[in-house]
């Protein structure tokens, strides 16, 4: 930096035990800057499934055709719908989906309508609670598998870390159905507090 009388050099070291670690500027309210790995996952059927993980910051967008193609070679058919954040509402994969049969969820681009109807108020209302599914995945893997705390200090180390974690976290998932259904099977008169999970054709992907 001395030497080029610069402000700044690329892929700068910022921490001498982790130097693979990167800053990523993510904007958000007290913490603008964030380090560690970034993930882009997707949520089916409230299982969890880690599309990409890289220590620089990427933009998330341009991975959606391929994480649906990925999808549909594992299911053999493409999803009825994908719930996405904002970022993922590009013009192109909008269009890319379209052609596919693929709703994607979130308003129309351009000028908001004056006037929106009751069926696509509750539409937009049911694609933001199952979209709130992938939000609930990372909530669940900071507060209860320390996802948020990897202590690992080698890249290769610590990606492992991360898949493992949700490994468990789908592991987990199987044993309570498991557990529901051997309750449902032999003790038909029980009620808990929460339902039953409705499975569905739903593909959620978050950055």
């Amino acid at each position: 930096m001395w030497s080029n009388k610069k402000q700044s050099i690329p892929d700068r070291i910022v921490s001498i035990s982790q130097p693979h670690i990167r800053p990523i500027v993510r904007g958000k309210a007290g913490t603008a800057v964030e380090f560690g790995a970034k993930l882009s996952a997707s949520c089916v059927d409230g299982y969890i499934f880690i599309e990409r993980i890289s220590w620089d910051n990427f933009n998330e967008s341009v991975d959606l055709k391929a994480q649906v193609e990925a999808d549909k070679e594992f299911t053999g058919f493409y999803p009825e719908s994908v719930h996405v954040d904002k970022i993922y509402r590009t013009r192109e994969n909008r269009a890319w989906c379209k052609e596919r049969g693929i709703r994607i969820s979130g308003p129309p681009l351009g000028r908001p309508p004056l006037n929106v109807s009751k069926e696509v108020q509750k539409q937009a209302s049911e694609d933001e609670k199952i979209r709130n599914a992938i939000e609930g995945k990372f909530g669940e893997g900071k507060r209860r598998f320390s996802i948020g705390r990897v202590m690992a200090k080698l890249a290769d180390t610590a990606q492992t870390v991360i898949a493992i974690t949700f490994l468990v976290m789908n592991l987990s998932r199987i044993l309570r159905q498991i557990l529901w259904e051997f309750f449902v099977q032999f003790f038909p008169n029980i009620t808990f507090g929460a339902g039953m999970i409705k499975k569905s054709n739903r593909w959620v992907n978050e950055g």
